[in-house]
């Protein structure tokens, strides 16, 4: 392996090492944190059942009326309300092709919304949120303070696709809410309306509440891979992206100016809330559960957001939800950046995923139904594509391949590594036979970088593909998570509680990439390369394994590919050169002077300084 590619990994290595040390430590403070959470719950929860019980043994259970009954003590004002709030609750379902959505009429608020074309990972019904599971309440002031998830609203309409249910005052008016299912579609539109409230909220009141709480199970293979890719959207209209909170990390955030819409994100599937009007401000809450969560739940995310009252107590403020997969075209069809939640990474990354990767996977799935294959074509054309940035890389490495006994010679010349005068003259020796030799080591540096944005692009899309979810390819069940070839069933620690096919057989072929380059490297006793030679032919398969093992399945088969077709590509290269033609032309050109480059015109002024330096702590001894 050439200098390129072992300057190349080294930099792959330090992003994945750096990125796994992150996530070791946030996994570490989420867990103390979580502790602390519940037990700080736990003493609210006592404390709040202390005082109910206090206030209730102080409060008469009824009141004796004039003919001897008895009847239940008033908890509001408002009559009407006192009635709504004790009123029996009623389940209604709406449902299309894509969605069904359930509303209670207890705050008038969606109850659980089940995706119907996909599954959980063990095959029961997929949840965005589980019966019971979420809250979508409003608070304000209406002569006294409400919250409606403590009223049952009435059904004053129902149809196949929409649903109305109001909240009627003693003092006139009503507030109603309007659901409105779109067909074959994963959005629903949602009308909220205050009629002839003038006489019941206050002039002085603008501003009322929303509050959405969510809590998403868990859906996936792996937790690791599931929390890693879930987390926490909002977005400010105009901006390029929506700003993202969690990541598999527990988050807040308080915003003080206008947003326009939010979003509940678990690797695959969201919740997405949109205010055309926009929200005034709002704070924003994830919060991750831990994975031995016996109900299998994944995170809990609270929305507080505020908006503008409509003036007079009359008017309507709509709202649209999304309930559905993250799938690139499908967001990007309904516009407001909601694509921009799918992390594909940074702008140039970015960049190439959605214009070249993703179309050309889109491209391959029009006419193949086996990903694995997809992947494997995607791979061809990308180190195809590549192949004359890297040619120069694999050229210099063949090359080197065959000067490898004239090397072998300056190392048998020069064999003093901790001899510094030694080692300039070594690696002048080198350079000048590279010279001969017509070989450039640093020729295919910038080339080699070049193609680091394919490779993160390809990090960054498989892991986060749902096209991938639940495919099947040759041992392994779920291409968009880890292949559990051995289950250990307990945890062991680095490695986790299995051993991915994949990821060890992407290991062992990059071990075997590296040694075949490797081997083109002169050898000798210089620490510099045998260190070198070490961490590229056993350190960074190691670490790789270790790293993929609990990442997509996809992710690993297409670093196998790519490195197989690299081994190809360096063999066919090395094929191609004359080795005896090249060690004529050193051997023939022997003796005769070169023109000198400047860098090497640097070393040679580099190496008579330390000459002089040397001679002269000689003089003062």
């Amino acid at each position: 392996m050439d200098k390129n590619s072992i300057i190349g990994f080294i930099l792959i290595a330090a992003i994945f090492i750096g990125f796994t040390v992150f996530q070791s430590n946030q996994a570490r403070k989420r867990a103390e944190l979580q502790a602390q959470l519940d037990s700080i719950s736990r003493v609210e929860s006592l404390e709040r059942q202390l005082a109910e019980a206090e206030w209730t043994a102080s409060q008469p259970d009824s009141v004796t009326t004039a003919l001897g009954e008895t009847a239940p003590v008033a908890i509001y004002k408002d009559s009407l309300l006192e009635v709504a709030s004790r009123a029996a609750e009623e389940i209604v379902t709406l449902e299309n092709s894509k969605i069904k959505v359930a509303f209670t009429t207890r705050g008038a608020q969606p109850y659980s919304v089940q995706v119907k074309d996909y599954k959980n990972y063990d095959s029961t019904d997929l949840y965005i949120f589980k019966p019971g599971k979420a809250a979508y309440s409003l608070s304000l002031y209406a002569g006294e303070a409400i919250n409606t998830k403590d009223f049952n609203f009435q059904v004053a309409e129902r149809t196949d696709s929409t649903v109305v249910m109001r909240l009627p005052f003693a003092g006139g008016g009503y507030i109603e809410q309007k659901y409105t299912l779109h067909a074959d579609s994963y959005q629903m539109d949602n009308l909220l309306s205050f009629v002839d409230m003038q006489n019941v909220i206050p002039r002085n009141v603008n501003m009322f509440d929303i509050d959405f709480d969510m809590t998403l199970p868990r859906m996936e293979k792996g937790y690791k891979n599931e929390s890693q890719y879930s987390k926490l959207d909002y977005y400010f209209e105009g901006d390029k992206k929506p700003t993202e909170i969690g990541r598999g990390r527990n988050a807040s955030r308080r915003v003080d100016s206008k947003l326009s819409w939010f979003a509940f994100q678990q690797q695959f599937f969201s919740a997405i809330v949109r205010a055309p009007q926009e929200f005034a401000s709002g704070e924003l809450a994830v919060s991750f559960y831990p994975q031995e969560d016996p109900d299998r739940n994944l995170m809990a995310c609270s929305a507080k957001m505020r908006a503008d009252l409509p003036a007079g107590g009359n008017g309507s403020i709509p709202f649209e939800f999304y309930f559905g997969p993250n799938h690139f075209r499908t967001l990007k069809a309904i516009g407001h950046k909601f694509e921009k939640i799918i992390p594909l990474g940074g702008w140039l990354v970015g960049w190439f995923t959605r214009y070249a990767i993703i179309p050309m996977f889109d491209f391959f799935h029009r006419f193949i139904s086996s990903f694995g294959l997809i992947i494997l074509l995607m791979t061809l054309v990308i180190k195809t594509v590549v192949f004359p940035l890297t040619y120069k890389s694999y050229a210099s490495s063949a090359k080197m391949s065959a000067l490898k006994p004239e090397l072998d010679k300056i190392n048998e010349k020069f064999p003093h590594a901790d001899n510094q005068q030694e080692m300039m003259k070594k690696q002048q020796a080198t350079m000048d036979l590279y010279k001969r030799a017509g070989v450039s080591p640093m020729g295919g540096c910038l080339p080699t970088l070049l193609t680091f944005p394919i490779l993160w692009a390809m990090f960054r899309f498989f892991p986060a593909s749902i096209e991938l979810r639940q495919q099947p390819f040759l041992w392994c069940d779920d291409l968009s998570a880890y292949d559990a070839f051995i289950d250990f069933g307990t945890r062991v620690p680095l490695i986790g509680d299995h051993v991915s096919l994949f990821a060890l057989l992407m290991a062992v072929t990059m071990w075997g990439y590296s040694k075949m380059t490797m081997s083109s490297q002169p050898g000798g006793n210089d620490p510099n390369a045998a260190s070198m030679r070490f961490m590229s032919v056993w350190m960074m398969p190691i670490m790789m394994f270790f790293i993929c093992n609990s990442l997509s399945a996809a992710l690993s088969y297409y670093y196998l590919l790519s490195q197989l077709i690299a081994i190809v590509q360096t063999w066919l290269i090395r094929r191609s050169i004359d080795k005896d033609a090249i060690l004529a032309k050193v051997r023939a050109s022997a003796g005769k002077p070169l023109p000198k480059s400047k860098w090497q015109q640097r070393l040679e002024e580099a190496q008579k300084m330390q000459e002089q330096q040397m001679r002269n702590q000689q003089k003062r001894r």
